[in-house]
């Protein structure tokens, strides 16, 4: 099986670099620093680097504490972090900038994997969440390098997906050292697919550490680009298929609250244009982070065409809705509103923040929807009662920092290694 999966990786290869390629035609980036992918990256100055994996921006904020804080305690060791897309690169230069090292990771293949580690020569590969990629764990055996995949979760979709290759599952999972899990659910998953060692470690996302300036910055943006008067949702990290049942939704509040200000932030920056069209398109004025400019008594969405921002940008709004939920991409983190104070909507689709979302839900932070309908529903009750929202915010603050502690514990684990 491992053979046929490297086969027609080889297959794939020159399609993998021309997208690549044709990506860079609307962003140069994509076609820089491609040799990276094929393992072709320079000598680190020294044997023994920690390395960190963190696909995109999403694994690369959860990692955040985990990186500060290796940082923090081993000063001597160099930090390696890798991700996969452009957005994680970008998100790792703008928030460690130089304190670490940033490469792309290579492509699963046995040649760019076994030229990867050979001129980054880690102590240890610490990969966030779940990403079991079949070469690299077997090169990082071979040459006896533990991997601990940190942060681990496993839905029962993503379970039911790996249970039909048994064989070559069970194989990977014996080649990683451990897997710190993010609750015992995932645990038992991994362990049903034949993972060796699993520890409950506790989800890292809930040590979050918000920067100090975070709520002024938020209050600056909102009196000085938003409105200081208006209310403000923000919809946050949208996918293809959601934009327009927010929209549908936020047309049908503003027939009670004209003055509801929509703050629409799509995941991927090559949506920005067509969101920014679609908004158009259904009638509201929009104004673009990008454009520099204040929202005016017209203005309808703020939409959020940057990056590295969304905290930002909920540190200016009165409630959330995080996407990828409406849609079956399996939702976002909702513990970032949440920890900021802010009552929670999300939809159906919520299989990778499952736990999370239910312990939002159970202490009545959070309300989960199906339709635009419902949605705007939601939306309008919290809108007409300001000390219920205010209550429900802190309810979820509550819930984040109860369950701190995850980090204090994969430190543990990621030493026992070292």
């Amino acid at each position: 099986m491992r053979l046929i999966y490297t086969g027609l990786l080889y297959l794939l290869l020159p399609l993998a670099l021309l997208r690549l390629y044709w990506r860079g035609r609307r962003d140069p980036e994509h076609r820089q620093r491609w040799r990276e992918r094929l393992g072709w990256i320079a000598s680190l100055p020294e044997p023994g680097c920690l390395w960190i994996h963190a696909v995109s921006v999403g694994e690369v904020r959860a990692a955040l504490p985990l990186i500060r804080a290796l940082l923090d305690r081993h000063p001597e060791q160099p930090l390696l972090v890798t991700t996969t897309t452009l957005t994680g690169s970008r998100q790792v230069q703008e928030a460690l900038g130089d304190r670490i090292l940033h490469v792309y990771a290579p492509y699963d293949l046995p040649g760019p994997v076994t030229q990867f580690l050979r001129k980054a020569r880690p102590r240890i590969a610490i990969i966030m969440e779940t990403e079991l990629w079949p070469n690299l764990l077997r090169q990082c055996a071979v040459a006896r390098i533990p991997v601990l995949i940190a942060n681990a979760r496993l839905s029962e979709r993503s379970a039911r997906g790996y249970a039909r290759i048994r064989g070559l599952t069970r194989s990977i999972l014996e080649d990683v050292t451990l897997i710190a899990a993010q609750a015992e659910a995932d645990a038992e998953r991994f362990r049903a697919l034949g993972a060796p060692r699993v520890e409950v470690v506790g989800n890292l996302k809930y040590d979050l550490k918000l920067p100090d300036e975070l709520l002024e910055q938020g209050r600056t943006l909102r009196c000085e680009r938003l409105s200081e008067n208006r209310p403000v949702w923000i919809a946050a990290s949208t996918h293809a298929g959601e934009d327009e049942q927010i929209l549908e939704a936020f047309a049908q509040l503003r027939t009670h609250w004209p003055d509801l200000l929509l703050l629409l932030v799509p995941r991927h920056p090559e949506r920005f244009d067509g969101v920014a069209a679609l908004c158009q398109q259904r009638g509201f004025n929009v104004v673009r982070r990008s454009d520099r400019q204040p929202c005016g008594p017209e203005t309808a969405v703020f939409l959020g065409d940057s990056m590295g921002e969304l905290l930002l940008f909920y540190a200016a709004a009165d409630l959330a809705f995080v996407g990828g939920s409406l849609v079956p991409t399996g939702g976002h983190n909702v513990l970032e509103p949440a920890l900021l104070g802010l009552p929670v909507l999300f939809g159906p689709h919520m299989f990778n923040f499952t736990e999370a979302g239910e312990r939002l839900l159970d202490a009545k932070a959070a309300v989960q929807v199906t339709n635009a309908a419902e949605l705007a529903t939601a939306v309008d009750r919290w809108l007409a009662d300001p000390e219920r929202r205010r209550n429900a915010g802190q309810r979820g603050q509550a819930v984040v920092e109860r369950q701190r502690g995850a980090l204090t514990t994969l430190l543990r684990c990621i030493e026992m290694q070292l």
